[in-house]
């Protein structure tokens, strides 16, 4: 039986980094993970020691098409088969409300929340769909890209959460444009990580509104996610880590 091949994006650190660490330590799993710069992924490199048949590590740049491609046909040479990605890599580091949000920021967010995930797809789809019959793209995503929830005062992530929001319609339109596709927006939790700490650091409400969760903790839950999505006739769900459904 073929090993499953995972390629996840962003993993140097935080929820991508621990995404890796469990892969790895599953029998007949190949996790290629991807980073801006490989050679300064410390822990990475570690893992790819401890587990140098299963741990490969790929450059990966969101929304740079070159990267993309060239990390794909690493997958393709080393594996020959690609069954899922987890598109992990994201920015949150402008705080602002909308009137005073920089047009920059915003910019800078939708090419790497929203730009990155869909070179992502473009450059690995040709080898998922030959590769299964099931194949899985999963975008991290997060409530606060919920129009229902994530729009909500006092919450300050205009760049933020505009860009997770428009990740969710890019995940469900995948969804339902190919027809083989488990295609999914994942919410991680409000995770203990660096991004994580400073945003709450401009917005302490966010430790009221959301529980605290470890990368460990979120890792597992999106895993659980992963392995039990399936297509389903009333369609794509945007779902936490938990395996709840939130709303749109």
């Amino acid at each position: 039986m073929s090993p499953t091949v995972y390629l996840i994006s962003g993993a140097n650190r935080g929820i991508g980094l621990s995404l890796v660490e469990q892969l790895a330590a599953r029998p007949d799993v190949i996790v290629f993970a991807g980073a801006r710069d490989p050679t300064k992924a410390l822990a990475l490199q570690a893992l790819k020691s401890k587990f140098p048949e299963r741990v490969y590590l790929v450059k990966l740049t969101s929304a740079n098409k070159q990267d993309n491609e060239e990390a794909v046909a690493k997958v393709s040479e080393i594996a020959g088969r690609l069954d899922v990605v987890i598109a992990n890599a994201g920015i949150s580091n402008a705080f602002y409300s909308s009137l005073d949000t920089p047009l920059d920021a915003m910019q800078e967010h939708f090419v790497v929340n929203v730009l990155g995930p869909l070179a992502l797809f473009q450059a690995a789809y040709p080898l998922l769909k030959t590769s299964t019959s099931s194949p899985k793209f999963f975008p991290v995503s997060s409530l606060l890209g919920s129009i229902q929830v994530g729009t909500v005062p006092p919450i300050k992530a205009t760049a933020y959460g505009t860009s997770k929001a428009a990740v969710n319609w890019l995940a469900a339109r995948l969804y339902y444009e190919y027809p083989d596709l488990i295609s999914l927006p994942i919410h991680p939790g409000t995770v203990d990580t660096d991004m994580a700490a400073n945003a709450i650091s401009h917005m302490p409400e966010l430790i009221e509104k959301f529980s605290m969760i470890t990368t460990e903790e979120s890792a597992a839950g999106i895993l659980k996610v992963v392995d039990a999505a399936k297509r389903d006739e009333s369609g794509p769900k945007m779902t936490s880590y938990d395996g709840s459904a939130l709303p749109w």
